[in-house]
């Protein structure tokens, strides 16, 4: 029992991993207890989560028993119990479906069906199927029966079904009985979810196996499974089908809450055959022999390796062409049908990968319908369907209606009966009204067709279309046709009705579920007799009504109207004959009616009777001539559009409009035709632009721009601007041979409507339906969908010649190059062609991997052309042609890619971007590991994808190379991936990425997790679809795209989408009336906004710098106007801008500095000189703001302008710059950068040449001789003309050293803006960039010393040898090549200093760069002293750049984590170094080090340093750092640093307690070292220190803390400092401010002892506490020793006490005081007197070791240094090295004077 007692008391984690197994069984229990009761969130679950694996892995299957238990509880209620799946599901598979108790293998099992329920199933079903490989049966038999009941309990669609299918057929073959058994209850379970797709993968196991199968399938019941358990995240689905369960009592609306087990196609269930290898090596040789039997050999061959169910995707486009080449010109019809097998095949086995070759099969097959034996026929019929099966109809449309037109009866009945199956398989969204008009229309001329076999197929596939597309959609173009036909299509339409209901699988029904065509059903009436609409007018009006309708008192006729009225007004809908009622409207005198109050009521009365009741079409056609009559009269003309309005929404604008345009103009008042155009217009606004005839208003339009008439021609162009809102620019086709004065007004009103949004349709049936469109389908129907196929277009088949093909393939680029332009030249004649273009595809597709790159830029320009020429149908050849283009998105040349990315946003207009993501094509672009095509792809689905509604399945295939790309090497894809990755969350889902991640190693996957967590919080909301607003082509898909998606402020000339964008974007940001005068069209207005933004600059400084990046965006559009006023207002209010910006210490973005200096740049090159000095100025004032090496780059772009001026300013900014920072703003690289200023030397621009020989000469005066070096090879002319500038230039060839108190010189240019304020520029030392001032030369100080160079000596100072002995400072050399050296230190301002503040800069590279040269300087023993001075002041600098690192560099997500983490290094590694060197370690100072151990601490407690991969090392690096500065740096300052440190943790409020806890350990590791430290601290700081702190914290508000800890360590480091310092650590309070009152009383004490020596002390001294009474005795012993009585001692000792008044015995085995005692007295007594307590006097000269010959003049120089850096002193005694130096100091100038002479 004392055991018991001993593991009884511990916490009940620490219970469970105990060795005893009672003790872990207490601790089982406990934890169960403990995990029902606790919260989810509780941080209690943290303690287990480490520990839980062990519960099931229990060596005691007592103590395991109750540890699954907990488990189960764990699993089911700890918020982190996803994190344990892994671990704890192993140790189940392995530890206990092997016990042989059936409740722990139940407890298992339900432990696996918890982490099901918590959404891993993937994991859980990946254990459960690695347990069936064990080698115990057991367990093979738990995993197949556990797999069973989650089958049972979620469901197909929480459980995959592909990876247990697999291993059924190996479950089946095993030896074990009870294994087996369960594999037939596992298959049993698996064929209720998806029945017969079973079926295939089972074929060959065991027959008597699979007769047993069948039987038991046989009893499955027919009714569909439903799923009993569900997922954390299905919990509302649960809660309806219990609600509904409760209400129903039956489940017999199941279907309605959850969907049935999802169809499982058999295909997915395959694993992939790649039989591109296995084909016969002499297969494409036998395929062309002669003899027939040799091509069916092959062909049998081939038959043999496509009748896998599923085939691995490859290059099947030689097989293809080869069965290509037999179907269409084989003779024999065998071989024929076997080719067509084969086609088939490879269709049914590739299915959407074949896709690619859909296009080019079809219509060879289509034609090979010709054939009438009915085997080939059968085989052609199997292969076409397979191949529509990959491909859509969209697609074929073209193939198909070319062959309606074939003259061969067969082909046409065929290809009826083809499009008859397709449409079967399609659905109201894949045969829109674009699609269906031309099948329509080819068909009803076959339903004439004189063979009966045509005509029976043509109305099989009307028929089919009317089911599929609807009655509405169909009806219109049957209106020709005769009743006895229709009546046959109506019937085809009821069978295929009762078809489709026993079809399953079809396309329709694979996809989402497929939505009712929005309809409304139109009311067709049939034209009555007058006799018969008199009978039924009367029934429902008045007899006195009707009586009077014909009277001749208008007054009369005027009453009857009115009671008309009324009753119209109140008559039931069900009871109105609104055809009668209009007819009686027309009873004498009918619509002649000269009253015009009794015209305005009969207009009113049609109005309500079409409002009010079942209008038809036919009861409109007797009253539209009337209305149409009316609508030029001043009086009743706005009563009968209100009538014309009613009846549009009663029928439908799209008839209505067309019929009221053809009675106007077939009438001669042009007052009716020019109204009738305006209702027209104003009735598209309302109703929309679905269903317009475009073409009949187009040519009616035509019509009205044609008439005299000024007033119609007027409203024919107001109806034009209305059409181009919804139309685009591409409705200016049809009317350029206008003429010009005519096209002007045109273009003038399209520019009007530029920029608009279409109104949301306020009548008809969308308002009806609620707007709810089909998306891109109900775009289509309208007019604006049919705008393209009404352009006239071309066949260019026959123009893409063999021999053009042949030369655009040639080997000659020449040749190609012709070829290429002979394309050209055909695209350009037809301007609009039709989608079949021959061989044309393939043969470009070829040129997109041409070696020239000139070829391959022409190639994607005359694609370019293509896609404009082609339209919509560009459609079908995406797979073939377009998919290519991606690839050159990976070539080297930005060009090259610039070009490719063109062509692709082209295409993806035209074709919009579904099709594109269609297939496993893109997955396997994105697989290629090349930076350049991962980065741009990405960025294009970046774009694009946000804007679609819904996307292809086959976007998931993108997932796993997309993870892959987060951790490309590559820092631009991995930020281009992470910027996509939202996108791909809205479309796709948390859930299914999330999940795409298992297959990630676990290092890889933590990380993506946190990206893809990181990703859901910014996901943005999925689009609604495409906006209608009116861009430049608001027709196409892809200009609806573009006004949603955020466009790249990146444009040589601002288009409207982008101006469109900036509006949207500020509407938020400023108030409504700005917002107007920002973007109103004239430029007053623009002057008005920026003198009200000039006003309210100062006091909306926060706000604008809020939006900064928008304003400047805006100033960047007024770069473009051409107006001046508004530019010089513009850089006026520009300027005041950057100047307080600068006041406020402002710094630019990246994103702000994008977006607007370049622009910038564009004026400089202004002609006007006003303009020019504005923009120098502001570019000065840029300076300020935004880093000069950064600025760089910008100017060198500008250097590439085809503009002099811009060239000549941007070379004189670019000299301006280099003079001013030095050579490190030239980026990328000083040399790359020279090397394109040096270009600009032989330009014909004289202004050019000089500015560039200037900028030269400036480098040259900065670097030297080796500017020649840095250039690199420059033509003789060229680099005559610069040697003689820089002759000419009176500089010497030397780099100039300013000198010490005067400002650095910069080189003269009349116009740099650079030069304006020096001062200013001075003010920013963060933007300073050296040029490398720690770097020296050392291959050039070797030379010197070898006299292997000549050197430019200045005349020396002769003095006499004795003067060598008083302090002399050297002259140094003047050197060539050298840049800033070590040498220049002396220089002011310092250049230490310098590079020191550039370690604190808010650039990466300068800051690392000045770590780098200071670094250089640490690790030479020999010149790490000139540091001597510096090291609070390079402390201050590498914490002031930690703590920018953590606040700042680590926040902005746009900078890449290495570089901040390489920063991090440096930094790190540079204090090491430096605390490594004694002397320099301890001249940190107090405050220096506690900003220090501050700054280091925070990188330590940082969460995202220790996330990341690097961390961990960056982590032991800082403690490594930290250990070293508590060994070498000053003790005091540093005890005192932490102690201070403690106290402002404590007293804040918003501290981390880890700050505190760590602060106290690092006092805790001083103090523990303190007995080795003692005497080198100063205690009177350190007590003064600890005294301050207990003033702050009374031991009562210690008390008050959480933690006791911090009086505890003050405790422990007084109790150390008291036992170490012993009864003289009283002596150190002399800082405490009661101490000169004590010592003032024991100085009293004293001489009054002196004068009663009589009086014993000893008794008084008696009465205080013991510890007192020793302090006092010693002080007045301590007193007595510095006042020099050392013969007595005037008081007794507590050692020894002598009554007789005789001193102490200074004997060994006394208590005497040590020598440091008297140095810490004698310390003290000086800083009381303002004595400063120097260490040691430096040494004049340092006698250094001997060094190699190569660093002779190096040394030299740094002992000159040294020697000039310390302090003179008179007084110094010389040192015994300083005459091994002075002499050494003498042979050096004899030999430099022998050299001189």
């Amino acid at each position: 029992m004392g055991d018991d007692s001993d593991w009884m008391k511990l916490p009940v984690d620490q219970k469970c991993e105990h060795k005893v197994w009672k003790a872990r069984l207490n601790g089982y229990e406990e934890a169960l207890k403990l995990f029902q009761r606790i919260d989810d969130k509780s941080p209690e679950w943290a303690k287990y989560q480490g520990i839980i694996k062990n519960f099931v892995t229990d060596s005691n299957s007592v103590a395991q028993l109750k540890g699954l238990e907990a488990v189960l509880a764990f699993v089911e209620n700890a918020h982190m119990a996803s994190r344990t799946v892994g671990e704890v599901l192993s140790g189940v598979v392995c530890k206990v479906f092997n016990q042989p108790k059936a409740r722990a293998k139940e407890l298992a099992s339900d432990i696996c069906l918890m982490y099901i329920e918590i959404e891993k199933a993937d994991i859980v079903q990946e254990e459960l199927i690695k347990g069936l490989e064990n080698k115990n049966p057991k367990v093979v038999v738990a995993c197949v029966e556990t797999i069973r009941r989650a089958l049972c309990e979620f469901g197909s669609k929480t459980v995959t079904l592909k990876p247990i299918v697999k291993v059924l057929p190996k479950l089946f073959e095993s030896r074990e009985r009870a294994v087996r058994h369960e594999a037939k209850l596992l298959a049993v379970e698996v064929y209720r979810w998806i029945r017969d797709s079973l079926r295939p993968p089972l074929q060959n196991i065991n027959s008597v196996q699979l007769k047993e199968l069948e039987e038991e399938w046989v009893k499955v019941p027919s009714s569909a499974p439903r799923q009993s358990r569900f997922l954390r995240s299905q919990q509302d689905l649960r809660a309806k089908f219990e609600e509904q369960q409760a209400v129903a009592g039956s489940d017999g609306d199941w279907e309605d809450v959850a969907d049935s087990a999802p169809q499982v196609d058999p295909y997915e269930l395959q694993d992939p055959v790649e039989i591109l290898s296995k084909l016969p090596k002499d297969f494409f040789v036998k395929i062309e022999a002669k003899k027939w039997q040799e091509r069916k050999e092959a062909l049998e061959a081939l038959e043999i390796l496509a009748k896998h169910p599923k085939l691995d995707n490859g290059d099947y486009g030689d097989v293809v062409r080869a069965l290509k080449r037999v179907i269409g010109k084989d003779t024999n019809v065998i071989l024929v049908s076997l080719a067509a097998k084969c086609l088939a095949g490879l269709a049914l086995g590739l299915r959407k990968n074949f896709g690619t070759y859909a296009g080019n099969v079809v219509p060879t097959i289509l034609d090979k319908f010709k054939e009438k034996k009915p085997a080939v026929v059968q085989s052609l019929q199997e292969a076409i369907d397979a191949v529509f099966l990959t491909t859509t109809l969209q697609n074929l449309s073209e193939d198909m209606l070319a062959v309606m037109d074939n003259k061969n009866p067969s082909i046409k009945q065929q290809a009826s009966l083809f499009l008859t199956r397709s449409i079967r398989l399609s659905t109201p969204s894949t045969l829109p009204k674009s699609l269906l008009k031309p099948l329509c229309a080819a068909l009803l001329k076959q339903v004439n067709d004189p063979a009966p076999e045509v005509r029976d197929a043509a109305i099989k596939a009307l028929g089919t279309a009317m089911k599929v597309a609807g009655e509405k959609a169909v009806n219109p173009f049957l209106a020709d046709l005769d009743k006895l036909k229709v009546d046959k299509v109506r019937c085809v339409c009821v069978c295929v009705c009762i078809q489709l209901k026993s079809e399953p699988g079809t396309e329709g029904g694979t996809g989402a579920k497929s939505k009712k065509p929005a309809e409304t059903k139109e009311i067709v009436e049939t034209e009555l007799s007058v006799e018969v609409c008199d009978e039924l007018a009367a029934a429902v009006l008045p007899a006195s009504c009707v009586k009077m309708l014909d009277s001749s008192n208008w007054k009369e006729r005027l009453a009857s109207m009115e009671e008309f009225y009324q009753v119209a007004e109140q008559m039931d809908i069900s009871v109105m004959p609104c055809q009668a009622l209009v007819r009686m409207l027309a009873k004498k005198p009918g619509w002649k009616e000269t009253n015009f109050q009794v015209m305005q009521l009969k207009l009113q009365v049609v109005a309500v009777v079409a409002q009010r009741g079942r209008f038809s079409t036919t009861s409109a056609s007797v009253v539209l001539d009337a209305l149409v009559e009316k609508m030029g009269d001043v009086k009743c003309g706005g009563k009968a559009k209100d009538a014309l309005t009613a009846i549009g929404e009663a029928c439908s604008l799209s008839w209505i409009a067309e019929q009221v345009v053809s009675l106007a103009f077939a009438q001669k008042n042009p007052k009716n035709q020019a109204e009738t155009l305006n209702w027209l217009a104003n009735a598209m606004k309302e109703f929309g632009f679905t269903g317009i005839n475009v073409k009949a208003f187009i040519n009616h339009v035509k019509t009205a721009l044609g008439v005299s008439n000024p007033a119609i021609r007027a409203a024919a162009i107001s109806l034009l601007g209305v059409m181009y809102l919804y139309m685009g620019a591409s409705l200016r086709m049809f009317f350029e041979d206008e003429k010009a004065a005519l096209l002007a007004q045109i273009d003038a009103e399209f520019e009007k409507m530029q920029g608009q949004t279409p109104p949301a349709p306020t009548r008809g049936s969308i308002k009806r339906t609620g707007g709810q469109e089909e998306g891109e389908e109900a775009k289509e129907e309208g007019g604006a969908g049919d705008i393209m196929d009404l352009l006239p277009r071309t066949d260019i088949s026959d123009k893409i010649t063999e021999d053009m093909v042949s030369k655009v393939g040639d080997k000659n680029w020449k040749i190609r190059k012709e070829g290429l332009n002979e394309v050209a030249a055909v695209l350009s004649e037809a301007k609009f062609i039709k989608p079949s273009v021959g061989d044309l595809p393939i043969t470009l597709k070829g040129r997109l991997s041409d070696s020239n790159k000139i070829l391959v830029q022409q190639t994607l320009s005359i694609m370019q052309q293509m896609a404009i020429a082609m339209g919509p149908a560009l459609k079908q050849h995406v797979k073939t042609l377009g998919i290519p283009v991606i690839t050159v998105l990976g070539d080297i040349k930005n060009t090259v890619r610039a070009a490719g990315m063109a062509t692709l946003n082209s295409w993806v207009e035209q074709t919009g971007m579904k099709v594109w993501l269609e297939g496993e094509e893109l997955s396997e672009e994105l697989k290629r590991e090349n930076p350049f095509l991962r980065q741009e792809l990405l960025g294009w689905l970046a774009v694009h994808l946000p804007t679609m509604r819904s996307v292809p399945s086959d976007l998931m295939l993108c997932v796993p190379p997309l993870l892959g790309c987060l951790e490309d090497r590559n820092v631009d894809v991995r930020k281009r991936a992470q910027d996509v990755l939202p996108v791909f969350m809205m479309h796709l889902g948390f859930d299914k990425m999330n999940k795409a991640t298992g297959k990630l190693k676990p290092a890889s996957k933590d990380q993506v997790v946190a990206m893809l967590d990181k990703a859901r919080d910014v996901m943005p909301a999925k689009s609604a679809g495409p906006a209608k607003a009116a861009p430049t082509k608001p027709v196409s898909s892809a200009d609806g795209m573009r006004s949603l998606k955020t466009l790249k402020w990146n444009f040589g000339s601002p288009r409207d989408e982008y101006v469109e964008q900036l509006k949207v974007q500020m509407a938020p940001c400023v108030a409504k009336w700005l917002q107007e005068e920002l973007f109103h069209c004239d430029f007053q207005h623009h002057i008005k906004a920026i003198n009200s933004m000039i006003e309210c600059l100062e006091e909306e400084h926060e706000a604008t710098v809020a939006c900064l990046d928008l304003v400047l965006k805006w100033y960047t559009l007024r770069f473009f106007d051409t107006n001046t006023s508004v530019l010089m207002k513009a850089l006026e209010y520009l300027k005041l801008l950057f100047l307080s910006l600068s006041k406020h210490n402002y710094h630019l973005s990246e994103q702000e500095a994008n977006s607007f200096i370049p622009y910038l740049i564009l004026k400089v090159g202004e002609s006007k000189d006003v303009v020019r000095k504005d923009v120098r100025t502001i570019m000065g004032m840029l300076c300020k703001v935004y880093p000069a090496s950064r600025m760089f780059p910008f100017l060198m772009e500008g250097t590439k302008s085809k503009n002099s001026k811009q060239r000549a300013e941007c070379l004189e900014e670019l000299g301006c710059l280099i003079g001013f920072y030095g050579m490190s703003v030239c980026q990328p690289t000083a040399a790359k950068s020279l090397k394109e200023i040096a270009v600009h030397i032989g330009d014909r621009d004289t202004s050019v040449r000089n500015t560039a020989l200037n900028t030269m000469v400036t480098v040259y005066n900065v670097c030297g001789e080796q500017v020649y070096k840095l250039i690199g090879h420059l033509s003789e002319k060229d680099m005559s003309m610069l040697e003689e500038r820089i002759k000419r230039s009176g500089k010497a060839s030397t780099a100039p050293t300013p000198k010490q108190g005067e400002e650095k010189a910069l080189p003269a240019h009349p116009n740099a803006s650079l030069l304006q304020k020096p001062s200013n520029r001075q003010a920013e030392p963060s933007h300073v960039c050296p040029v490398g001032e720690f770097h020296l030369d050392l291959d050039l100080l070797e030379q010197l010393e070898s006299d292997q160079t000549s050197v430019v000596l200045p005349d020396l100072v002769k003095h006499k040898l004795g003067d060598l002995l008083e302090p002399v400072i050297i002259p140094e050399p003047k050197l060539h090549p050298v840049p800033t050296h070590f040498d220049e230190l002396h220089a002011g301002p310092s250049t230490i200093n310098l590079v020191i503040s550039q370690v604190a800069s808010g650039d990466i590279n300068t800051s690392m760069q000045a770590l780098a040269q200071i670094d250089e300087v640490l690790r030479q023993e020999s010149i790490a002293e000139v540091m001597v001075g510096h090291t609070d002041q390079f402390l201050i600098a590498t914490s002031l750049q930690l703590r920018l690192a953590h606040s700042t560099h680590m926040a902005d997500t746009r900078l890449p984590r290495e570089d901040i983490f390489k920063l991090y290094s440096c930094a790190i590694g540079n204090m090491l170094t430096l605390f490594g060197v004694a002397r320099l370690a301890r001249e940190a100072s107090m405050g220096v080090l506690k900003d220090l151990v501050q700054g280091l601490v925070t990188v330590l407690l940082d969460p995202r340093i220790e996330e990341s991969q690097e961390g961990q090392q960056l982590i032991r690096s800082v403690n490594m750092l930290l250990r070293r500065v508590f060994e070498a740096s000053d003790q005091t300052n540093i005890l005192s640093a932490l102690l201070v440190l403690l106290q402002d943790s404590l007293l804040s409020s918003a501290g981390s307690p880890k700050f505190s806890e760590l602060i106290m350990k690092c006092l805790w590791r001083l103090i523990k070292f303190l007995p080795d430290t003692i005497s080198s601290l100063t205690l009177d700081k350190i007590l003064l220190d600890v005294h301050n702190f207990m003033k702050l914290f009374p031991k009562d508000r210690l008390r008050q803390l959480k933690t006791d800890m911090p009086h505890r360590t003050l405790q422990t480091l007084l109790h150390t400092l008291c036992r170490l310092a012993g009864p003289t650590v009283g002596t150190h309070t002399i800082r405490f401010p009661f101490a000169s009152s004590y010592f003032c009383g024991v100085s009293k004490l004293w001489e009054f002892k002196q004068r009663h020596p009589e009086v014993d002390l000893a008794s008084h001294l008696k009465k205080l506490p013991q510890t007192f009474q020793t302090f006092v005795e010693h002080s007045l012993n301590t007193l007595c020793l510095e006042r020099g009585d050392k013969a007595r001692t005037p008081y007794p000792t507590t050692g020894t006490h002598n009554r007789e008044g005789v001193g102490l015995d200074p004997t060994p085995g006394k208590d005497e005081l040590r020598p440091s005692v008297y140095q810490e007295r004698l310390k003290i007594l000086r800083q009381l007197h303002g004595l400063e307590n120097n260490k040691d006097e430096r040494t004049a000269l340092i006698s250094k070791p001997p060094v190699a010959p190569s660093m002779d003049v190096l040394q030299s120089k740094m002992s000159q240094i040294l020697h000039n850096r310390r302090p003179q002193s008179p007084a110094r005694p010389a040192d015994s090295g300083s005459t091994g130096n002075l002499a050494e100091l003498m042979k050096r100038l004899e030999k430099i004077k022998g050299n001189q002479q």
